[in-house]
């Protein structure tokens, strides 16, 4: 009777801003069969090069990094690496963090509570086609899928020739959100809420944020405070 021949360990680029954290992760990492952390990124820019040198098998991506966050580095490391997927080590566990992640390609989703046999087990599912998410994140996603959906509200006429996605940018300006607020709500990245924005200024002529905000009150976009 012949021996399987026994698995590789998966190959992991750890992503995470903060040097104690990122050092933390990759030392539990080194202590666990099963996985070799073969790189580790400050941010998402250095995450997606060390993917397209490295070609881990697996990220491990935090999200609030500066330069490039964790929503658009996986976001483009599935879009020219499909090849490696990404499971996301966070704080966060909120909608704002969860569904962007989950729609820009993440296979996994961890807080960073969660131990080191829950990283290695979350890696693999993820590499066996699974999703490597843990039981709070998975409690949320059935919340949310069970919820009672909400009646579709009226389209609002879309003025000056402004196309629908630059008309959400134009109400997430008026509800004060920044460039990259906008970007995570949108899960798009900083630079194409720039264009949007650019694009949307010259059609209505438009100068500054300022009168972005009447402009879009004026055209009922965004109902005014009342009270």
């Amino acid at each position: 009777m012949t021996e399987e021949p026994e698995k590789k360990p998966a190959r992991v680029v750890v992503a995470d801003d903060q040097t104690v954290v990122r050092e933390g992760i990759v030392m539990l990492l080194g202590l666990l069969p099963g996985v070799e952390v073969v790189g580790a990124a400050a941010d998402g820019d250095e995450a997606v090069r060390l993917v397209g040198q490295l070609a881990p098998d697996v990220v491990l991506m935090d999200l609030r990094m500066p330069r490039c966050d964790g929503v658009e580095a996986t976001r483009r490391i599935r879009a020219e690496h499909p090849g490696t997927q990404v499971v996301v080590l966070t704080t966060y566990a909120d909608d704002e963090s969860l569904f962007p992640a989950l729609r820009a390609g993440a296979r996994g989703y961890l807080t960073k509570d969660a131990d080191g046999d829950e990283i290695v087990r979350a890696v693999h599912s993820v590499l066996s086609g699974d999703a490597g998410l843990s039981p709070s994140v998975q409690r949320r996603l059935l919340e949310r899928l069970s919820a009672p959906e909400r009646e579709p509200a009226e389209p609002a006429v879309v003025p000056d020739g402004l196309t629908t996605r630059e008309a959400e940018v134009l109400v997430l300006i008026a509800e004060g959100l920044s460039n990259q607020e906008i970007a995570r709500r949108l899960s798009v990245s900083t630079a194409t809420v720039k264009t949007h924005i650019n694009n949307m200024f010259t059609k209505t002529g438009l100068k500054g944020r300022a009168q972005a905000v009447r402009y879009a009150f004026r055209k009922g976009l965004v109902r005014p405070p009342t009270g």
